[in-house]
């Protein structure tokens, strides 16, 4: 895939990620902020806990570094999305996940 359709992918996955990470931030009380190509999840604990989730373009990947750990996703002509190899979690599944990780509670993304 060349850089310009990596690009475009992206955005759609980050567009709808924001959007599921938002309405469930209002429900577990986390923030979600944007920008520079990038989002992070920022956490009210005492650690100051971010996820951050970013584009690697020179190897078409969104990376994800969350809970001490790079989740690292390529793009899955099969599942149509973002895909954690190791697993075979999209990048939904895979957020909600985590997500449920951190804060001890079931999240969907």
């Amino acid at each position: 895939m060349d850089e310009k359709e990596f690009q475009k992918r992206c955005d759609t996955a980050f567009e709808g990620l924001r959007r599921r990470l938002q309405e469930a931030g209002d429900v577990h009380g986390f923030e979600v902020e944007g920008g520079s190509g990038k989002l992070e999840v920022l956490f009210e604990d005492a650690d100051e806990t971010r996820f951050v989730i970013s584009p690697n373009t020179p190897v078409r990947q969104i990376w994800i570094s969350a809970l001490t750990t790079s989740f690292k996703l390529s793009w899955s002509d099969a599942a149509g999305a973002f895909v954690l190899e190791k697993t075979g979690e999209t990048l939904m599944q895979l957020m909600g996940r985590i997500l449920t990780e951190q804060l001890g509670s079931p999240v969907t993304v």
